[in-house]
């Protein structure tokens, strides 16, 4: 057969050398950004470093002038940063197949020719100018670059701007500070296994942790002055009625994929997700269901919440509800949701290190969290967060001690231990504070049927019981010997120097006398002789109390609330249950009594949500089943009171409410306490709690305090 060099052959010839050309040229573009990239990285660390030198320098107005306007500087060189790295993923995705010039860089509409056109305006910008300040009311820009576009708002109305979105305290202008080298680790062990870590869905303290650092919403709580601030949002109108607020949406605020935030997703979390009976989001919804009335795009980043009636908290749950991507959670059915435990995608500094439905992050195992390249903020230091749990308190405090953990949450004995010991402080930042989220612990008293309405009623359906049980627990001594002194006794629902406490309030008193005459009077005595009580058809008092995780202070604290009991002829077991599997225990009511505590996301906070008998139905957050119509009237009154005095003068009345009904018997107030590492730098107690993603490796610094 003869052989013949066609026209066939010549195509086949010249596209492989077409695409061997493309792709030398794409390698060969893809290392000029690499090279441009480290150069805006190196100009960006410069900013930061020199922000932190006038930072330190005071706070005249020159030198504040100068930090915002490298402020603007900074955030405009991340922003080319991001930009250069969504090139460098095109060119990535280029080589595995070449595509034209007019392809969009990750789904976000940005060419290959514009992200080249605004690389090369960046490395050639020079030394930062000035910029005006952003106010609340002028009209300059936050960079100084022009007047403020104001066509998204209603006419005529206050604009509240919003400063952009960074670090309260920069971890770049602490002295010490050190950059990780893209290896720096943190990891923290909790004290218990988070059972999920999916956005409403992930309802413990442990996940939300977690969640905290990949969602994000419109505006949140500045962690030093508790005030509301713009987080996605970089300006807010607010209806002087309370009816409505249009927000808008920062234009550089992305998702941890690199796709564009809208007000579409804004919309779509909150009526196709939260409000969507078929996901399991009841706790959020038990509060917004009356709040917010609807989500209306006005545009793409502009977005109105319409309320059904002015309520004191209707602002605070539009700005911070978190912002899920659309484009990812709708590819899943309810029941999909559901049943998962680490879907979890966000706009914030970190993501999950893997995402997927199929290899999805599930308990025991750890949580690792990667720095997202795409964060439209500032750059956070350490480039990997894992978090543990090791429910034991001496295994726990033995691990971090072997150098297995960064922070850990130690107990009150071993808090009081430790610090007395100078060794131990030479190398531990050692944290103990009151904050916004500090919790209060007790026993939650079943008030209804074991198990849901078609079980038997608890000896606690009885309100004089709840209280006989109150006065049988010598709180004091518990706070003393079980926390070693640490801690106070709570009086009620609200942490002292909160608005709704009433500071004249008394707790409860030990008074194991008065507790037998109520349990008599409600038909509890011993009618044989046994040392037993019983009621009138000879069932003797028993009951089980269910405890979380183990340690000395889960075994004394089940033990004292045993021999308190069994003093007065009540026998008591203890049920102890791991807390990733206590879930199903809460929400079906399975439980005579269940020691547990609730911590706070807001300065002022809504008891709807937990107290409020509507929040019994759909498995809400009332576990106790306390049905007070006199408590529910004072919820609702107070919810809709927007004078801050008469609504705290309401909420003292519901407390004295709660105090005469005792569902719960509140046993402390919990400050927050941590051992962390002396080698992590920008440690700051401030008055909402801890911002991991401000932390530095490296930095031997000790902890300072943010108030």
């Amino acid at each position: 057969m003869q052989n013949r060099f066609g026209i066939k052959d010549f195509v086949l010839i010249m596209l492989v050398v077409i695409v061997g050309l493309s792709v030398w040229l794409t390698m060969f573009q893809r290392g000029r950004e690499w090279t441009k990239l480290q150069g805006m990285e190196q100009k960006i660390d410069g900013q930061e470093r020199a922000l932190g030198r006038l930072e330190r320098a005071g706070d005249n107005k020159a030198a504040m002038d100068e930090i915002r306007g490298l402020r603007a500087q900074v955030e405009q060189l991340a922003a080319g940063r991001d930009e250069t790295l969504r090139a460098i993923a095109a060119m990535s995705a280029k080589l595995d197949g070449v595509s034209g010039n007019k392809r969009a860089v990750d789904g976000t509409g940005i060419t290959d020719a514009d992200i080249q056109k605004r690389l090369d305006e960046l490395v050639k910008q020079g030394n930062p100018g000035k910029s005006a300040s952003s106010g609340s009311s002028g009209t300059a820009s936050a960079t100084g670059t022009g007047p403020r576009d104001e066509s998204w708002a209603r006419p005529g109305l206050k604009i509240d701007w919003q400063e952009p979105w960074s670090f309260v305290t920069d971890p770049r202008s602490v002295k010490g500070y050190r950059d990780g080298g893209g290896a720096s680790e943190f990891t923290e062990t909790f004290e218990a296994q988070p059972a999920k870590i999916v956005p409403f869905l992930g309802l413990d303290v442990y996940g939300r942790r977690v969640i905290d650092l990949v969602m994000q919403s419109l505006g949140s709580y500045d962690p030093k002055t508790l005030k509301m601030r713009g987080q996605l949002a970089d300006a807010w109108q607010a209806d002087p009625a309370g009816l409505w607020l249009r927000v808008h949406i920062r234009s550089d605020a992305r998702f941890s994929d690199g796709v564009k935030l809208t007000a579409e997703d804004v919309r779509w979390t909150f009526h196709d997700f939260v409000m969507n009976e078929q996901v399991e989001t009841e706790r959020d919804r038990s509060t917004l269901r009356d709040s917010i009335k609807s989500v209306t795009v006005i545009d793409e980043r502009t977005v109105e919440f319409a309320f059904f009636e002015p309520l004191f908290l209707n602002e605070s749950n539009a700005l911070t509800l978190f912002i899920l991507p659309k484009h990812f959670y709708s590819k899943f059915t309810p029941a999909e949701i559901n049943k998962s435990t680490g879907l979890l995608m966000g706009s914030g500094p970190y993501k999950l290190e893997r995402l997927s439905l199929d290899t999805e992050w599930s308990p025991p195992s750890p949580v690792v969290l990667v720095r997202n390249e795409y964060y439209w903020g500032p750059r956070s230091v350490v480039d990997r967060l894992r978090f543990k749990a090791i429910d034991n308190e001496l295994a726990r405090l033995t691990d971090y001690t072997n150098g297995g953990s960064d922070m850990i949450t130690p107990s009150a004995p071993q808090f009081v231990s430790k610090i007395e010991d100078p060794d131990w402080n030479k190398e531990n930042q050692n944290l103990n504070w009151v904050n916004m989220k500090s919790g209060r612990s007790g026993i939650i008293w079943n008030c209804g049927a074991r198990g849901g309405p078609t079980g038997k009623p608890t000896p606690f359906a009885d309100k004089r019981v709840r209280q006989a049980m109150t006065m049988l627990m010598d709180r004091e001594k518990m706070v003393r010997d079980i926390w070693k002194g640490v801690g106070v006794v709570a009086k009620g629902f609200n942490n002292p120097g909160t608005p709704g406490c009433d500071p004249d309030a008394k707790p409860w008193p030990y008074d194991t006398t008065r507790a037998k005459a109520l349990l008599k009077e409600a038909g509890w005595e011993d009618r044989n002789g046994d040392r037993v009580l019983e009621n009138k058809d000879g069932q003797d008092f028993v009951f089980e109390v269910t405890t979380f995780g183990t340690g000395e202070v889960s075994e004394k604290t089940g033990a004292f609330i045993k021999d308190a009991c069994a003093a007065v002829g009540i026998r008591v077991t203890i049920r102890n249950m791991d807390w990733s599997v206590g879930d199903p225990v809460r929400k079906q009511r399975d439980f005579d009594a269940l020691l547990m505590g609730w911590g706070a996301n807001a300065p002022e906070s809504d008891p709807k949500q937990i107290f409020h008998s509507d929040s019994i139905k759909n498995q809400g957050d009332n576990f106790a089943q306390w049905n007070s119509p006199a408590s529910d009237a004072l919820i609702e009154q107070a919810r809709r009171e927007l004078n801050p005095d008469k609504r705290a003068q309401l909420w003292r009345d519901w407390e004295a409410v709660m105090h005469d009904e005792q569902p719960y018997t509140w046993v402390r107030v919990q400050p927050w306490v941590r051992f962390i590492d002396g080698d992590v730098g920008n440690v700051v107690a401030y008055p909402k709690g801890l911002e991991v993603w401000e932390f530095f490796r490296g930095g031997a610094a000790s902890a300072t305090p943010g108030n």
